[in-house]
């Protein structure tokens, strides 16, 4: 937004200091004046220059506290604009810091040293917000990047069947039609993912009250189908847990990890576990389920995007795009909750979410 030229701070702060510095300065003259002439005879005996009396000491301090206070003026504009100047060093270098990072370099760092005061501490969070920025910055990079390679893997598949459809369409059958289908579904569910996990990171969405007993209830009634073609045993236990947010999302995180939990199972035989319950404050849904052990390093990074953990049973109903927790992630972050995971003993993996409560 354009501004009208003004008055710099330093020039402001040093008016400031001396203006403070010549009205203290005239007010000590003149009480000093004021007293000296309250005990000093006047001068109608006409003793002028026998004895001090108010017109010798008019004449004299008169010229003396003109002089004093052209110096005070002199004084108080230098001392001021240097003072200023020291105490301005580190907005100074604060906004070099923010000009740097307008033009995208967001590793520059402040660090101003010395003891904590008010401009340190505006320096501090300043570079931690760089930090942030930078990480996040960062992560949307490398987001982009692996978007863009998922998907120009079914888009590459879908050019490749029509341009053998269009050169020869004699050769169009059923298997081939059933293989566009199923590029075209992947591209399809890859771009609804990534709508969607942009969603939760902006979180904006209407806030209402939500039973995650019943959200447990509906997700397990959705993938009961799909975990009974793969022998998975699905138990959904636990009380009424209250929270407040966005339904569909909500109901999407559970799907997302009872979802994962199925397609992650054991062959046959396996379960999956969905638990709801009160805690102080707070509401809990916790989602288990049984199969291969994993790797200590491998868990911390499974809710980053199109990461996936062990090889997981793909079917027509479900290709996986390597979005599910991160999805997770990133709604359990809009509702100001807590996810954590963790590998159970003997295999599978448990993951838990808090949210507040109402």
């Amino acid at each position: 937004m354009p501004r009208t030229p003004g008055l710099s701070a330093r020039l402001k702060l040093t008016l400031s200091y001396a203006g403070i510095v010549v009205v203290a300065g005239a007010v000590l003259l003149a009480v000093s004046w004021w007293y000296l002439l309250r005990y000093l005879p006047d001068n109608d005996q006409g003793l002028l220059f026998t004895s001090p009396n108010r017109y010798l000491l008019s004449r004299i301090f008169g010229r003396a506290a003109a002089l004093a206070m052209v110096g005070l003026i002199a004084f108080g504009l230098v001392g001021g604009w240097l003072l200023a100047g020291r105490m301005l060093s580190p907005l100074d270098k604060i906004a070099d810091a923010a000009r740097l990072a307008a033009q995208g370099s967001l590793s520059h760092r402040i660090r101003l040293p010395g003891k904590t005061d008010e401009f340190r501490e505006l320096s501090d969070v300043f570079d931690t917000m760089l930090e942030k920025l930078e990480s996040h910055v960062a992560e949307q990079r490398r987001f982009a990047a692996n978007a863009s390679h998922e998907l120009r893997t079914p888009l590459a598949i879908l050019q490749s069947l029509l341009d053998v459809a269009r050169q020869d369409p004699s050769k169009i059958n059923r298997e081939l039609v059933d293989r566009l289908h199923t590029a075209s579904r992947r591209a399809i569910d890859l771009t609804e993912a990534l709508l969607l996990l942009s969603r939760g990171e902006r979180g904006t969405f209407t806030r209402e009250p939500v039973d995650l007993s019943l959200i447990a209830e509906e997700a397990a009634e959705t993938l009961l189908p799909s975990a009974e073609r793969r022998g998975v045993t699905l138990d959904v236990t636990g009380e009424r847990a209250t929270t407040t947010g966005s339904p569909e999302l909500l109901l999407r995180l559970v799907t997302n990890l009872v979802q994962n939990a199925i397609v992650h199972n054991l062959a046959s035989g396996g379960t999956v576990t969905i638990h709801t319950e009160p805690q102080h404050k707070a509401c809990v849904v916790r989602v288990e389920n049984t199969g291969r052990e994993l790797p200590s390093d491998l868990v911390p990074t499974l809710t980053e995007p199109f990461q996936r953990g062990t090889e997981r049973f793909r079917s027509d109903d479900h290709a996986g795009v390597g979005l599910g927790l991160a999805i997770v992630h990133s709604i359990v972050r809009a509702h100001e909750g807590a996810l954590d995971i963790a590998a159970r003993p003997g295999g599978g993996l448990r993951v838990t979410i808090r949210l507040p409560g109402r």
